[in-house]
């Protein structure tokens, strides 16, 4: 049989005038498009000394107040109550005060006190009270080395000053000098100057504000969000007596911890097996930098080291950190040499060894401290790190020579996480080399997405192979990709990372979203923008739900901090009457759709036990069609809130969990009986 080749199409070529026709069109598109874009940037007016605008005082702040703040939503909203707290804080660091009382009113604006030295109120060389100055001037403060302040989180001179620009109203009262005295603030501006209330009894500061509606988006103290930051500062400060009460629901509590950053260390550790059983504390003075450093080793896989500089938490680590870092791989190794634990054959331990099942809190107060931007997550300051360094190796040192049963324990828990890592490597690579060789290295069961472009990709993680099936079929294949996980993941808190290479579902979601695990992550390479978690309104679908964050939490930290995971919020039922159909997803909005559409005539009401049970249009319509579904994205406000509660939600321990739903159990919804 001959092979019949179908002529190749003939393509005339252009004539002159055609060409000539043709740019001609595109040349008249293109002056038309020019024309456009010069109307829209040209100024009528001349441009001159008159149109050079001079923001006075707090102007700035109320026209750019996400420059001070970081956002006019929930997070800059709670930011305010930060700003003023740790001018209370900084009172305490000096030495004046001991108690600070957070106090959110019904109307949702703040309160609050301190019994620190209250804000001077003599005439300040400008020519008004020094508390006027610090509340309406930018960079006004006592924290810029005049001796006001010897360690200050705040050293900009612009967090208090830019509470009352993003204020609807502001009163401080200041006591000292056995009086009482009262200042009022509106949008930033004095409203009513500096009066005296009556005689004090006691010294410190009193603030109340109201954020300004037309500023923020969100007006809503959520009280959780409060507690975590008031705990964390009693923690780093030991001693200090921080209160939190909520009007709304008459909610308080007081936190309060003479063991500072030790108690700090039992609290995240809580529910695991400690390896020494009180936490290390090392404690120093070098060059006026205080160092408060508190250890404790778990039989968990995972490091957590929480540093802070001046109460402020570096989460992006810096000089203190590499200096802590540096000490403690090196004394480590030290003492497994000098007590023959480590062989002269085998390798020194990595820093990724030593630190393994580690939970440590790092705090340092630095007279000047040099932070990497306004975000202040760095430390940069150079001489730090040499400090830090000395103070730990001498002090752990001795503890390892004074203690040498815990030692060896530590040590040895060491070694045994080299050689698993050593494990975990071959398996890595192994699995490299089997993509390698293999036509395509993604997963079999992944249904890929065409486009390229990770700001526009989103990978559903779905339960099942039938919840699977309808994604596959609904998605926009364009820019969704659906993953479907057979059954429930591996527990990775229970897993040293060569058991969990092992899991044939990590594997398939390590592969398919392209950036590596562990020191090989490379958020850069991710192929997808967001990670969709998607399962049954079920036990069993929240089961999963923790098993996947728990993963990522552990393994992929920077997916969940840099806004990367979410969580679909599927339908709980679907309501028909007639031709008409809606969804609910709560009980309380099914409710509310059987009130509106009349509960005459038996309205057809189905309760989704699984997504399995929607169709491909269904799925699409109510969870995954971006125009109208709903999805969470997941947040990491508090780390270690976080870790704790992985820990025990996760861990082997089964108290701590029981206590856990016992405390948590009133909170439940969607329960399967």
């Amino acid at each position: 049989m001959t092979e019949t080749k179908k002529p190749q199409e003939v393509i005339p070529e252009m004539t002159a005038a055609e060409k000539a026709k043709l740019e001609a069109k595109q040349k008249e598109k293109f002056e038309a498009v020019e024309e456009e874009i010069e109307e829209a940037t040209a100024v009528s007016e001349a441009y001159d000394a008159n149109k050079i605008q001079v923001l006075e005082g707090l102007e700035a702040v109320r026209k750019r107040p996400s420059m001070y703040i970081g956002s006019i939503s929930s997070r800059g909203l709670h930011h305010l109550v930060s700003e003023v707290v740790d001018n209370s804080i900084d009172e305490a660091l000096a030495g004046f005060c001991d108690h600070i009382e957070v106090f959110i009113h019904k109307d949702n604006s703040i309160t609050v006190v301190d019994n620190g030295r209250g804000i001077p109120v003599d005439m300040h060389k400008t020519g008004k009270p020094a508390i006027e100055v610090v509340m309406t001037i930018l960079h006004a403060g006592g924290k810029f080395g005049d001796g006001g302040y010897k360690v200050s989180g705040g050293l900009h001179g612009v967090g208090v000053s830019c509470v009352n620009a993003l204020s609807s109203k502001m009163e401080v009262e200041s006591r000292r000098n056995g009086k009482r005295y009262g200042i009022e603030f509106a949008k930033g501006k004095t409203v009513k100057p500096l009066y005296e209330i009556g005689p004090a009894e006691t010294t410190g500061t009193t603030v109340h504000f109201i954020p300004d509606a037309s500023i923020f988006t969100e007006l809503i103290y959520d009280y959780n969000v409060l507690r975590l930051r008031l705990r964390e500062l009693a923690f780093l400060n030991k001693g200090v007596q921080i209160s939190l009460t909520d009007e709304r629901d008459g909610h308080s509590e007081t936190f309060h911890f003479e063991g500072g950053i030790i108690e700090y260390v039992k609290y995240v550790d809580n529910g695991k097996d400690a390896i020494n059983a009180e936490p290390i504390y090392i404690e120093g003075v070098k060059d006026n930098v205080i160092v408060e450093v508190a250890l404790q080793y778990c039989d968990t896989y995972n490091e957590n080291v929480f540093s802070y500089v001046n109460n402020i938490n570096t989460e992006e680590g810096g000089t203190h950190v590499a200096g802590f870092r540096q000490a403690l791989t090196r004394t480590i190794n030290d003492y497994a040499r000098k007590k023959n634990i480590l062989k002269e054959n085998e390798e020194n331990l990595s820093g990724d060894d030593v630190r393994e099942g580690l939970t440590g809190v790092l705090s340092i107060k630095v007279p000047e401290p040099q932070f990497e931007g306004q975000t202040k997550t760095k430390l940069g300051n150079s001489e730090v790190r040499p400090l830090v360094d000395s103070l730990v190796s001498e002090q752990l040192q001795e503890f390892f020579e004074e203690n040498p049963p815990e030692a060896k324990k530590i040590v040895e828990k060491a070694i045994i996480s080299a050689r698993a890592r050593a494990a975990a490597r071959k398996a890595r690579e192994l699995v490299h080399r089997k993509n390698a060789l293999e036509i395509s290295s993604l997963p079999g069961k992944l249904a890929d997405c065409q486009s390229k472009d990770n700001t526009q990709t989103e990978i559903y993680l779905v339960e099942g192979d039938s919840a699977g099936g309808s994604a596959k079929q609904g998605r926009d294949r364009k820019f969704q990709a659906i993953l479907p996980l057979r059954g429930k993941i591996l527990n990775v808190e229970k897993a040293r990372m060569d058991k969990m290479l092992s899991s044939e579902e990590i594997r398939n979601m390590i592969t398919a979203f392209g950036c590596g695990i562990g020191e090989e992550f490379d958020l850069t390479k991710a192929r997808y923008g967001k990670i969709i978690i998607m399962t049954d309104a079920d036990v069993d679908g929240a089961h999963i739900r923790t098993l996947l964050l728990t993963f990522f939490y552990r393994f992929m930290k920077p997916l969940i901090t840099e806004g990367h995971v979410f969580i679909a919020q599927p339908p709980l039922f679907l309501i028909r009457k007639g031709q008409k159909h809606e969804y609910a997803y709560s009980d309380d909005e099914l409710k509310q759709i059987l009130d509106k559409v009349g509960r005459t005539g038996n309205p057809y009401v189905q309760r989704y036990k699984g997504l399995g049970e929607m169709n491909p249009s269904q799925l699409w319509e109510t969870t995954m069609d971006p125009q109208y579904r709903t999805i969470l994205q997941v947040h990491l406000e508090d780390a270690a809130e976080a870790d704790s509660i992985f820990s025990v939600l996760m861990g082997d321990k089964v108290e701590p969990r029981r206590k856990f739903i016992e405390d948590n159990a009133d909170k439940v919804t969607n329960l399967d009986l």
